[in-house]
């Protein structure tokens, strides 16, 4: 079933407005028509704003609605598919950009005050929400093998591991990433593209949204990838101090350092148990670690780290020989590299080299984001490789997938460009406190807790990286029983492999259960 709807909340665009009565939505070409619902089944009433992209136009605002079903589980799960564009408004009330969304409500539930509400964010920063929409939590998923590589056909299927049975999903586009846009050409780009622009205009337009779908009862999530972990960290304090909206949990996938410092000896050392992983995986360990499972190897290259690497290149050149040698032997051991190599960059491998150089005498690279991916580069000489493996297999799959979603299931059509990827400009990172901004908003709120997800083979986010952010989130100590850690064996969106995507699932579906309080249950310290 399809419905075609317009807000309930009025749009005046005044003399750059204009005014759309038809059956064809998003202001699509003519050639939609023929697959459009009859008329008797749809009408749309629409009010556009006119924004330039090469001739194209974008909707401030409009909803599509379909109804659908999934499997959980063996429970069947029916569900509301709500997609279209809400504005962002200026100062003086006017939309100053439109942003994309994709809602999905179970419909068979009598009491949404109960019900959670996860509201997910991609990173980028300029990244579309497409990610974990369609390989991770959302009903339907994208066409790919057990491992996460592309097959063809390309197409869509249903997803058995969406958390769609303890909660429902709003999958938001900020500012140019999706179909969102900028629609009056006046309006300054500067107030879209940084840290705490990024986060004011979101937590706006999420006050409007919750409001509009009448979810302020709702117990609410934010879950952030990459980025987005930045995003949804800055904004789990705005959304308190500025909305007054509180939430009960926070999910960091693939988390980025959130302004925690870490730069210097911290930074090179933190690299280490990442590399383990990762030479593991291609068998470039010692025959006495291959032997070892995983976990074990990492554990002793997060010892190696913390008790004898860090000290020794915190020392610099005051360390002594023997330590130097320690070090390096040590570096050497759970990197695959060669000792003169890691001798060579006093300690200090950058991750670039390291991606060329584990598989050189093999003639391939590994991948940034996930470094099971293998290149095969120009000349197996220089220091970093030519492209990104990984991010090349991806966009093979995600684009075909997300291309024909949302026109043929969502019935979302519109000849504006999906952006994979959008124009950000020079992103402002200055006054980055987000990680502070979530400690913050985690002591002001005894219900809130807070949720990382890393994949163990992700050489951007590195998962030790991630449980540093995790140690000095809260330096005190005192919420550390609120904070939890959960590392699969993936890459920067584990969820491809279809063993994780399945755990990590579960992971979050027992985050929320557990962080819902039980009835009653007062927000208190004792």
């Amino acid at each position: 079933m399809l419905r075609l709807l317009t807000s309930p909340w009025n749009v005046t665009v005044r003399s750059l407005c204009v005014l759309s009565l038809s059956l064809v939505f998003c202001s699509a070409a003519n050639s939609w028509a023929k697959d459009e619902a009859p008329a008797e089944e749809a009408k749309e009433e629409t009010v556009t704003l006119k924004a330039e992209d090469a001739g194209r136009e974008i909707p401030v605002e409009t909803r599509v609605v379909t109804q659908h079903e999934v499997t959980v589980k063996g429970e069947t799960i029916p569900y509301e598919a709500t997609v279209g564009t809400q504005p962002v408004w200026d100062n003086d009330g006017k939309p100053s950009a439109t942003l994309f969304y994709t809602y999905y409500r179970r419909t068979d539930v009598e009491d949404t005050d109960r019900r959670p509400l996860l509201i997910s964010f991609n990173g980028g920063p300029g990244s579309a929400s497409v990610w974990m929409h369609l390989a991770y939590t959302g009903p339907r998923m994208l066409n790919i093998d057990d491992e996460g590589y592309p097959v063809q056909p390309y197409g869509i299927r249903e997803n058995p591991h969406t958390i769609l049975d303890v909660a429902d999903i709003v999958y938001v586009n900020p500012v140019n990433t999706g179909y969102s846009r900028i629609v009056n050409d006046k309006a300054d780009s500067k107030q879209f593209f940084g840290v705490n622009q990024d986060i004011s205009y979101l937590a706006e337009w999420i006050n409007t949204f919750v409001t509009r779908t009448n979810r302020w009862q709702s117990p609410k999530y934010l879950i952030g990838e990459s980025y987005g972990t930045t995003r949804v960290s800055g904004l789990a304090y705005k959304l308190q101090n500025s909305q007054w909206m509180y939430l009960n949990g926070v999910i960091l996938v693939s988390p980025t350092e959130l302004g925690i410092e870490r730069d210097g000896p911290v930074q090179a050392a933190n690299r280490l148990p990442y590399y383990a992983a990762t030479a593991w995986y291609h068998n470039k360990l010692s025959k006495k670690l291959q032997k070892e499972d995983l976990p074990e190897v990492l554990k002793q290259a997060e010892e190696f780290t913390i008790n004898k690497l860090l000290p020794t290149m915190v020392r610099g050149a005051s360390a002594s020989d023997e330590e130097r040698a320690e070090a390096i032997e040590g570096f050497a051991k759970y990197s695959g590299l060669g000792k003169t190599v890691v001798a060579q960059h006093n300690l200090d491998v950058p991750t670039q080299f390291f991606w060329k150089e584990l598989l050189r005498e093999e003639g391939q690279t590994i991948g940034r984001l996930d470094s099971r991916y293998k290149g095969i580069d120009r000349q197996d000489a220089g220091d970093s490789p030519d492209f990104n493996a990984e991010l090349a297999s991806w966009l093979h799959s995600f684009t075909p997938a997300v291309n024909w979603y949302f026109p043929n299931e969502l019935k979302f059509k519109t000849d504006v460009k999906y952006n994979m990827f959008g124009p950000v400009g020079r992103w402002d990172r200055d006054g980055d406190q987000t990680g502070e901004n979530l400690r913050q908003a985690m002591a002001m709120n005894p219900y809130l807790k807070v949720m990382i997800q890393s994949g163990y083979y992700d050489g951007a986010c590195t998962y030790f990286d991630a449980k540093y952010t995790m140690w000095h989130l809260d330096p005190s100590g005192r919420m550390k029983d609120r904070l939890s850690f959960k590392g699969y064996r993936g890459g920067h969106m584990m969820y491809l492999r279809s063993e994780d995507l399945s755990l990590a699932n579960e992971d979050i579906r027992e985050f929320i259960q557990q962080s819902l309080p039980k009835e009653g249950t007062a927000a208190r310290y004792e």
